[in-house]
This record gives structure tokens, C-alpha cells and sequence, in this order.
């Protein structure tokens, strides 16, 4: 009889360990959930930024001229183009 209560005894304490050792392990999930929702939520408002990009550049050609100015240097004709660069950015003539 004193053996079987030690084995139970030996046994629930194993299955304790087992069990808050699932307990840490579900809070650590949980935490790596709620990062990833973060992330998706940041995503979801790049996704939603890009989306409207698209439909401003497909909609009309404002956004295309915006565009090619800012990125690509457009000048329309009769327009006159000015540099200007920070001295700092600015390579020393010799």
C-alpha cells in the first residue's frame, strides 16, 4: 500500500510539472500572437496606403504627373527647372 501512494505521489507531481510547464508555454504563444496582430495591423495600413495609390494612379493623371515629378523629374514645356543643393551635400570644386 506505501508503495502504490508513493507512485501516485511521484506521478502527480510529475504531471504538475508537465503541466505548468504547458502553462508557460501557452503564455509565451499567446505573446507571440499579439506580436504578430501588431505587425499585421502595421501591414494592413501599408497594404491599405498602397491600395489607395493604385486606385489614384489608376483613376487619373494628376497623380501619374505627381508621380513623374517627384520622382522622375518632369518639366513641362515652357517650365524652368532650379536645383537647389545644400552646400553641405555639395561635392568641393578644384
Amino acid at each position: 500500500m506505501r508503495f502504490i501512494l508513493i507512485v501516485l505521489i511521484v506521478l502527480l507531481v510529475i504531471l504538475q510539472v508537465q503541466l505548468w510547464k504547458q502553462y508557460s508555454e501557452v503564455r509565451l504563444l499567446r505573446e507571440l500572437v499579439e506580436q504578430q496582430q501588431e505587425e499585421n495591423g502595421q501591414l494592413e495600413l501599408r497594404n491599405d496606403a498602397l491600395a489607395a495609390e493604385v486606385e489614384d494612379l489608376r483613376a487619373g493623371l494628376e497623380a501619374i504627373e505627381e508621380r513623374a515629378r517627384s520622382e522622375l523629374g518632369l518639366i513641362r514645356e515652357g517650365e524652368q527647372f532650379f536645383l537647389v543643393v545644400d552646400p553641405e551635400d555639395a561635392e568641393p570644386r578644384e
